[in-house]
Parts: C-alpha cells; structure tokens; sequence
C-alpha cells in the first residue's frame, strides 16, 4: 500500500466532506465537489477512504489506554471520575445538537446517488474492483453512522437522499424520527448492499472493509435490536409501547414479537456466516505468564494480537487502524501502559466473573477457589482461573517493558493505586493490561506509540450466534455449542459449559454482574453465563455499555445503589509495611494508605470495606458516594436543546418543532431526566 493510501486510512482529511454538520443542510458537498469526480474509480476510492476515521481508534492525543478504556464507566472499570449516567439528575440535556447528526450520512447520501447513476451508465473508468470496493464502503459507512445514533438516540430520521439546502420545509419535514426497528432495518439494507459491493479480501488487507465486516456488523446490529425489543417490551422505550413520543401512523402492521423474532434470526445468520470461518482458527493462546520474551520474541499470539503495531498476521482481526510514526500516526497508550495505570481499573466484580479451569464459579463446591488468596496479592487471586483474567490483568509481578535494550524487563507497580492521578492512577488496583506492549521505545515517551486499534473481531460472531440462537430458541444448538466450546477452549477453561451452568448461583453472581438482570429479575443461569462469556472475552472492548442497556440491566440499581469495588486492600499483603509486597512510590518508599473524605486521602475506609471503593474515597464534587443509581430514561440518551429549534415548523416557537425528545428527558437543556416518569 502506497504512502498516500496508508495516510488516508490513517487520518488523512478530504477537506469537508466529513464535517460534523448540526443540521441537513450545512456544507452541501455538491459545492465543492467537481462535476465530473464520480467517473473516475480513483477519485471514489479516494472519497470513501476519508470515512475510516469515523471508526474506534487510539486518541492521538488524549492521555489514555485508547480504546481500551471503552468500558470505563460500567460494571467492568472503573475509571477515576464516576460517569454522571450513574447519578440521575446530574446527566443533562445538552445545549447543542447533542446526538444528532447528518454531516457524514449527507455526504455518503452524495457519494451513493451520484456514484450509482455513473455506474448504471457505465460512465466510471478505471478498476471495476476499485469501484466495486468503494461502493460498499459508501453503504457500509452509511450503515455504521445510522448505527452510532441509532444505539445511542433509538429512534432517527431515515434520509436516503440529497435534500436542498433551500427547501426549509421539506427539511424539517424529513427530520422527522422513524420509528427504531425500522432505522435498524434500514441499517441491515445498507449492510446488505456493502456485502454484495465489498470482496472477500479488501485490496488494502486487514486495514480495509470486506464482506465479513459488513456480515459481522449486521449481525450485532440485528443482535442489538433484537434484544432490546424483548427486553424493553411494554415500555416507552420501544415503537407502539405506553407513553412512547413516536407517530403512531408509522407503525403499520408493527407487531413486536414478530420483529423480534425477525431480527434474532437475522442476528443469527450473519453471526454464523462469519463464525464458521473462525470456530477452528481463533488465534493461539499459549497461556504464557507474558505475552513476549526478552528481545520481543513473540509468545503468546492471543496477547499479541491486541498489542501489535502490524495485525494483518492475525487472522481473527476482520479490521483494524494501523498506525505509523513516519507519518505522524501515533498514539499515548504505551506511554500509559507502561508508565502508570492509565486512570482506569476493572472491577472486583469483573475479575471475581472469571471461572475456574475446571469451569466451575468461584463460589462453587469443589471449585478450589480459596477466598483467603485475596490476601496473598492479585496473582494469587487469580490462580487457577480462566487464562483471560490471568494474561490481560497486571499482577504484582507483571512486566511492562523490556527496556532500552529490549531485554531487560521493567516490573509493573502497584503504588499508582494510592500516588496516581486522573489519567495514572490504576483506580480499583486491578489494572488493565489487555494491549500492553513490551517495547520500550513505543511508550519511552509522548505520542511514540504504533499499537494497532482493532476495529472488528471474528470472535465476536461466535459471540452474537451464540446468544441470538439462545435468545431465539431457548436453547443451544449445534453450531452455538462448537463455538462456545472453541471460546473455552482458547480460555483454558473446562469446555463442557453446562459444568459452569450447573453450578451457578444467581444471587452470587448479582453480587458482581449487572447482566445477571433482565428487568430487575434474575436471567437464567444458561443465559447468563452466555452472557457472561460475552463479558470476559471482550472485556475492554466497547461492548459492555451497550450490552446492559439492550438487555434492560440497569433497573436494579433504581432502587439498590451499587457500590463499585476493587482489590481487597485492608488485612492484605499491600497495606502491611512489613510485607515486601507493601505498595511502594515510584522511589520505591513504602508507602501507607490516607483515610480521609475532604479530597486529601487515598483510600476508602476499612469500615466501609476491605476492598478498595474508588468513589468512597473523597466526598469532595461526588455525586456517586452512596453507590451508582439509575433512572430509565439514561438507557436512551437525550438530544441536545439545539436540535429542537432548528426543526421548528414555526420559527421561534419550540413548541412546534417536529422532533420529539427520548422518553423521560425534558427538551431544554441544562435540565436532568424527569424524576416520576411513567414508562409503562
């Protein structure tokens, strides 16, 4: 791949065409773009291109793990400033246009109609390859961007077409919102043309879309609706439910149980059109202490993978970002893998989630799980567990580095626990290390690292068949038993998983998993442990959040505030100064934790518990003392003041905008979720 390619698949910018626009009309491309630009196959590849930087991607410059902090904020990890979505009324309507959004959608709207009646015409020169790529770019990127406001806003205007800037009423005519199930349908036609369009291998390798892409993003997209339809059934967070804001004349022959149904299925076929391929050939794990040796010799390639600068050697990674420090692609995320905690910590509830490998849960008779190994440090916690806690978390001897020589290994400290700040500090003392490299040079300083950000995983396909073919049918079948055995299998963990089914409890496992609920009531324990491998193969990924709202798991916390917790710290090895394993500063000082509650201290009081609580430490700004809470209305998220104005049918008077805002959010902004809102 040429340079030129390469930097715009890194970043590079085609100047307005992606411009996050606040309304439909702003910065109409068809000003800027040349008459005659759709009939060269070169100039589509190059308009496409410019829309992979709408995909995760390690922040270049935000002090932070990248992407691998897309949990924070949830039941996983912690992060050290408690999300506001856990305190209603302090997350607000925003001032702007707040999740809502056509700039992307107008421009591939653009590219799709003028491209298409070139192609029908016969009028593009060039690779017919080149072109076919393109064009399933275009319908994928317009699939993923109807997605991202989908998932977060539920239901959203459906715009196919370039509408004229000078048409004010026919513009706020289409800026009505459609109904969610049918955006998501609109979403699946979208990924449907992209398969057709796009190759079983992209010209650009793992750094370009193929059909698996598309099949996989279809299939969580169907999985996603699927559930949030059965989930939040007879409420007002679906089409046609009590008190749902929506045009009831959109409905048509809506009938909930149907598209549920329908939705599942379609979950299931794409899911299993891409996990055929990977059942048998998920990337190694060699369940190494360390994922590589001295001189960065490559050990364990399932660590690897998420830690590789150059991921087109592993099979599993359908899409990534690369990046590259020649051309000024880089990131922070070594630095802070390396240097410190990152200001991020799983949860005690997260890593207490992993079985043993016999497959039984920690709790469990016969399990050989001792509670007294807490004391002992979080290496020996996690002995005997699930080989995925054990390689992606760091324990008191893990190495971050191999130093400037790339031999000499550089130990992980545990004191960032009690000296870190916002964006250091290891938080629950739990801290990350799922995409941790190993050479120094990548993390020796500021914006030095090439990490790879992975976009698209296959084993997130036999994921999502996995629970659509439970969701569906009530059972596992034949293809979802092979993939869940190949998943345990990589895990180093017993593969009969009716042995973890069996044994589980579902009060215990409520203790520490929020996806133990459905509604506030206990899930069954097959479908919980379907969810909870989904929850510890892709922990620090992204998907946690989304996955408790479609699964309505959030309502327990109405009414029972929870308290997250990290490491036990109190009566362990790390508080006792006699210990060799007393958590030390970077000078290698012993240092003693400071109760205090006015902003000075470092840890949470042993009367509060033996385990570190994060949000139990100060009282100072802390809205989240008492524990997270929760309100329906957070499972959607409001739509900024700004958005409402400008889709006024009378000008200057609000009350005739043709928007309607998420069920239990006020639409000015500045103000909370409504406290008594009736959702059924």
């Amino acid at each position: 791949m040429n340079k030129y390619i390469m930097g715009l698949l890194l970043g590079a910018s085609f100047a307005g065409l992606t411009a996050c626009n606040d309304f439909l009309s702003e910065e109409p491309v068809d000003k800027i773009i040349p008459e005659n630009f759709f009939t060269d196959a070169e100039n589509l590849k190059a308009y496409t291109l410019n829309f992979y930087t709408v995909l995760p991607n390690h922040s270049m410059s935000a002090y932070s793990l990248g992407t691998f902090t897309s949990d924070n904020g949830t039941d996983n990890v912690a992060a050290y400033t408690a999300s506001s979505r856990w305190a209603p009324g302090e997350w607000r309507v925003g001032t702007g246009t707040d999740n809502w959004g056509f700039g992307n959608i107008r421009s591939l709207n653009f590219f799709i109609q003028n491209a298409t009646e070139k192609l029908e015409n016969k009028q593009i020169t060039g690779d017919p390859n080149t072109t076919s790529q393109a064009m399933g770019e275009a319908y994928f990127f317009r699939a993923y961007e109807y997605y991202r406001y989908y998932v977060s806003v539920g239901d959203y205007p459906i715009i196919d077409e370039v509408l004229p800037e000078s048409d004010r009423d026919l513009l706020i005519e289409k800026s009505k919102r459609y109904p969610r199930n049918q955006v998501a349908r609109h979403i699946l036609d979208d990924l449907t043309a992209a398969i057709n369009y796009l190759p079983e291998t992209s010209p650009y390798g793992n750094n370009g879309l193929n059909k698996d892409c598309a099949r996989l993003l279809r299939s969580r997209v169907a999985l996603f609706e699927g559930t949030w339809l059965k989930y939040h059934k007879g409420t007002a967070l679906v089409p046609g439910g009590p008190n749902w804001p929506g045009d009831a004349s959109l409905l048509g022959s809506f009938d909930i149980d149907s598209e549920i149904n329908y939705f599942l299925g379609e979950a299931m076929t794409d899911s299993k059109a891409v996990a055929d391929k990977f059942a048998s050939n998920l990337t190694r794990n060699t369940d190494t202490d360390e994922g590589m040796a001295p001189g960065l010799e490559e050990i364990n390639p399932y660590y690897c993978m998420f830690c590789a600068i150059d991921m087109n050697g592993f099979d599993e990674v359908l899409l990534y970002k690369r990046y590259n420090f020649s051309l000024g692609q880089v990131s922070q995320i070594q630095n802070q893998f390396q240097g410190n905690g990152g200001g991020c910590g799983y949860t005690r509830g997260l890593v207490q989630s992993y079985v043993m490998r016999n497959g039984l849960p920690i709790y469990a008779a016969g399990s050989g799980y001792d509670p007294a190994w807490e004391n002992d440090g979080i290496s020996a916690t996690i002995k005997d567990r699930d080989s995925r806690i054990k390689i992606f978390m760091k324990g008191d001897n893990s190495i971050i580095s191999y130093g400037v020589d790339g031999v000499t290994p550089a130990y992980w400290r545990m004191g960032w626990l009690l000296d870190g700040i916002e964006s250091t500090s290891s938080v629950t003392g739990f801290a990350i290390k799922k995409g941790q490299g190993y050479d120094f040079n990548q993390g020796s300083a500021n914006l030095r690292s090439e990490t790879g950000a992975i976009v698209f995983r296959a084993v997130e396909a036999l994921l999502n068949y996995i629970e659509a073919s439970v969701e569906r049918n009530g059972n596992v079948d034949g293809a979802a038993d092979v993939y869940w055995r190949a998943i345990r299998n990589r895990a180093k963990v017993d593969t009969d998983y009716m042995i973890t089914v069996n044994a589980t409890n579902m009060a215990e496992e409520a203790k520490g998993d929020w996806g133990a609920y459905s509604n506030n009531q206990f899930v069954s324990p097959l479908l919980y442990n379907v969810r909870r491998e989904r929850r510890n193969e892709l922990v620090a990924e992204g998907f946690r959040l989304n996955d408790l709202r479609r699964w309505a798991a959030l309502d327990q916390l109405i009414d029972n505030p929870y308290q997250i917790e990290g490491m036990k710290y109190w009566g362990t090895v790390y508080a006792d100064l006699e210990s060799d394993m007393c958590l030390t500063s970077y000078s290698g000082t012993k240092m003693e934790a400071t109760v205090a509650t006015d902003g000075t201290g470092n840890m949470s009081s042993p009367t509060l518990s033996a385990y570190v609580r994060p949000y139990q430490i100060s009282q100072e700004n802390n809205y989240v003392w008492n524990g997270y809470t929760f309100n329906k209305a957070h499972y959607l998220s409001p739509i900024g003041h700004e958005a409402f104005v400008n889709a006024e049918a009378v000008d200057g008077d609000i009350s005739t905008t043709v928007i309607y805002q998420n069920p239990g959010w006020p639409i000015d902004g500045g103000q909370g979720c409504i406290s008594g809102f009736n959702f059924r």
